[in-house]
């Protein structure tokens, strides 16, 4: 019965899941952060992200920190933004990066429903240079207060959040998104987790 109920559990948790919605992380410093990341896309129903590390080491990331979501997030490790957006870009996505400059809109501008990956950078230098001008666009978070920043993790689980309204919206999450063979496959595969 245990195993029944486990396996249910992940078959639901699996027709929720977004394929064409992720996170690129780039040079993000600090594993809370990530973590803390990789709990919000679990809670959206984000399937993969994307590590870009160019300065810093690949996090290792604690399954304490993260509740265990990076036990239920796949990860694809990149050593440069190009090659990244490269990959993206032949799968389909629009690629915006999370940056306040002269071009950037609100995030609640875009339609959030398309194939979307969402950039965020480092805790200290932001978004480098390199992965907003070879983004499809830059975007931020309208904040009235004295500060305009937040903390990256809470960026990301506001700018996910706002697909995550959209797509219900849309009633993308209703039915599975992925093709029946790669469910069963995947149904298999977290069941040996």
């Amino acid at each position: 019965m245990k195993l029944e109920r486990r396996k249910n559990k992940i078959v639901k948790v699996l027709a929720q899941r977004q394929p064409d919605l992720t996170l690129v992380m780039e040079n993000i410093h600090d594993p809370h952060n990530v973590s803390a990341m990789l709990r919000s896309a679990d809670a959206v129903g984000i399937h993969e992200v994307n590590l870009v590390y160019t300065k810093e080491k690949f996090p290792r990331i604690g399954s304490k920190s993260s509740s265990s979501a990076n036990k239920w997030i796949q990860r694809r490790k990149f050593s440069s933004v190009q090659e990244c957006y490269d990959t993206l870009r032949n799968e389909g996505f629009q690629i915006l990066a999370t940056r306040l400059d002269d071009s950037a809109r609100q995030l609640y501008d875009f339609d959030l429903t398309k194939p979307t990956a969402f950039v965020f950078g480092n805790e200290h230098a932001g978004v480098s240079d390199d992965a907003a001008r070879l983004a499809d666009a830059t975007l931020y978070i309208p904040m009235m207060g004295m500060i305009q920043s937040l903390n990256v993790s809470v960026a990301c689980a506001v700018t996910i959040y706002e697909a995550l309204r959209q797509r219900i919206q849309k009633n993308m999450y209703e039915d599975s998104r992925f093709e029946k063979s790669r469910m069963e496959e995947l149904i298999h595969e977290w069941l040996r987790k």
